[in-house]
């Protein structure tokens, strides 16, 4: 329950660094505090906030949508390589941020981490930019001619663009996870306005997010590939720059919610003290026989007992009257007896691994966009009249459905959702994540009926010429990859969004920094993946018909899709069972 004395003692909790102990002595929950409350600025912070993280998204996307075509056109690097390498990328740069969340909330604080992260951005752009703009840090240009490059980079121009990459993935282990919490924490969540700042935040974020990925994917990535590479990655450093003063440019209006020490020591307290009570019995009656003193934190809702994982109530069970301090509302010693309520929150971590491990999976047809997708685009017909459409701006499409579908749904669908379903947001979490899910199988059939297609005109009909890796253009044009990109894009609305709100319900409040990066870490695991079965495809079927040649008119990409697709049906069987078991937090038995 939360009393109007702990709502302002939770407002104190934000003020700067004043130390609040309350929670952890049992304050009165009809205490006024006498510290004064914190001052929210709320929407008057965001212009900072946002603009910071529109200008840190055009310049850090749109560098990241290009690499591919950077690393094997500058770089001279075998496509399957490059592949890789972006996959390994990728995936590292999505799972920093679980190191980063970490930190923040245990240590630094988010606004303190947002600065650290936006100033290492800065200077992996900045270093990026210089690979291309300096010739000693990049191969010699090639001849024109058809056929593989043989001027490679050396052990120090690879040094320089790997440090590069270094500093990107150092950037997105604070960005990512800590953006979209620190700007909710600028309004007041006790007032009902400041609940609506909220729920605006959030749809401001998503929108000014897929705006910056569109300009990203068309303007910036013409730039670099038909202009100039140094003008064209200088741009992102430059509005990263300016993300950088616009972040600090707020700072004396920013709310910044102190750290309280690491969420998961209360972890590895139940876990050990379950251990270490493993051998006595299961209490009879939860309510009489496990330690459940008053709840007195502001911050963290009160969670019911569930029969769950029942193992874990051992953590709680009272042993020897020793183990309960005098007063009977703490521990004498923590990692021996817990409290119902710690247990509880162990148990919904535990609840969410399933769900969350269906997102590794599909983040395996996701990633294909800016790799597959882009070497497939290369060599299609990118003609639009006079003009050439930049490879790696088809991702663009996929980005387009996304602000088409959100408005559509949230305005036009969703009234008509909640009186068919009698569900205020329509389809469930759950159910919105098993529709994105679905959908991204489609979008990986289409692709392989695509491919095929895009080859067998490629062998049998004059081509337009070659690429600069050598491989014939097929004559068919590039624009019906379009279809698949929009599925996939529509899948990403689905899932995307509904696996952020779920993470940022279902996990206890004081982990919300670690709930913001668990979508991105799903997409880490899911490039990790993504790089493993290009390389074991490549490897097992390169001795004969290589499926992922350099020159995709002699491979067969569409089988390698066929596969992703056949994954994507069982992962959504698995999704379906994993959704029926779940149990939403703080439901009782």
């Amino acid at each position: 329950m939360r009393a109007g004395g702990r709502e302002d003692e939770e407002a104190s909790r934000k003020l700067k660094s004043m130390d609040v102990d309350k929670a952890e002595n049992g304050g009165g929950a009809g205490e006024e505090s006498p510290r004064p409350a914190v001052k929210y600025y709320g929407w008057k912070a965001m212009p900072f906030i946002i603009g910071n993280e529109t200008f840190e998204k055009l310049g850090t996307l749109g560098t990241s949508a290009n690499l591919l075509v950077y690393l094997t056109q500058v770089f001279h690097m075998r496509s399957v390589d490059a592949a890789t390498l972006l996959n390994g990328l990728n995936g590292t740069t999505s799972l920093a941020p679980i190191i980063g969340a970490f930190l923040s909330d245990a240590y630094l604080g988010r606004y303190l981490a947002l600065a650290i992260a936006s100033v290492a951005s800065l200077i992996g752009m900045f270093l990026l930019t210089l690979t291309a703009g300096a010739d000693s840090l990049h191969p010699a240009e090639c001849p024109a001619a058809d056929g593989p490059c043989g001027n490679k980079a050396t052990s120090y121009q690879l040094a320089v663009l790997f440090m590069a990459f270094a500093f990107l993935v150092l950037g997105s282990a604070g960005i990512r996870p800590c953006s979209m919490p620190f700007g909710a924490d600028q309004f007041n969540p006790h007032t009902e306005s400041g609940r609506r700042g909220i729920n605006s935040f959030f749809n401001w974020y998503y929108f000014t997010f897929t705006a910056a990925m569109m300009i990203s994917a068309t303007v910036i990535i013409y730039v670099q590939s038909n202009v100039s590479w140094p003008i064209g990655l200088g741009i992102p450093t430059a509005l990263m720059f300016l993300a950088c003063v616009l972040f600090f440019m707020g700072t004396r209006l920013y709310v910044r919610v102190t750290p309280e020490g690491s969420p998961f020591t209360s972890v590895v307290q139940v876990l050990s003290a379950a251990l270490k009570k493993r051998s006595l019995k299961q209490p009879k009656d939860p309510k009489q026989d496990l330690f459940d003193p008053p709840h007195t934190s502001a911050m963290v809702t009160k969670l019911a007992h569930t029969d769950q994982f029942r193992c874990l109530d051992k953590a709680a069970i009272v042993a020897s009257p020793e183990e309960v301090r005098p007063g009977g509302a703490a521990p004498a010693d923590p990692w021996r007896l817990c409290s119902v309520q710690q247990v509880e929150e162990v148990k919904c971590l535990i609840r969410i691994v399933p769900v969350w491990s269906t997102g590794i999976i599909y983040y395996v047809a996701v990633v294909q966009q800016s790799t597959y997708v882009v070497l497939s685009a290369l060599q299609s017909d990118r003609r639009l009249g006079n003009f050439h459409i930049p490879a790696a701006s088809f991702t663009v499409f996929a980005m387009l459905a996304q602000t088409l579908w959100i408005p559509f749904y949230d305005r036009l669908l969703l009234p008509k959702l909640r009186k068919v379903t009698g569900k205020e947001e329509g389809f469930t979490l759950l159910q919105r994540q098993g529709i994105g899910i679905a959908l991204s199988t489609v979008a990986m059939v289409i692709s392989a009926i695509v491919e095929d297609r895009r080859r067998a005109i490629a062998l049998s009909h004059p081509t337009l010429g070659t690429t600069i890796t050598g491989g014939a253009i097929s004559a068919m044009s590039s624009l019906w990859m379009v279809p698949q990109l929009m599925v996939l894009g529509l899948s990403e609305a689905f899932n995307l969004i509904s696996q952020i709100e779920f993470y940022y319900k279902e996990i206890p409040e004081h982990m919300r920094s670690v709930a913001g990066a668990l979508a991105f870490c799903n997409l880490a695991l899911g490039n990790y993946l993504s790089g493993f079965l290009v390389t074991i495809v490549h490897r097992t079927t390169g001795s004969g018909r290589n499926w992922l040649a350099q020159d995709l008119n002699k491979g067969r990409l569409d089988l390698f899709y066929w596969t992703i697709a056949g994954i994507g049906v069982f992962n959504f069987i698995y999704f379906v069972i994993c959704a029926r078991w779940y149990r939403f937090k703080g439901t009782s038995n």
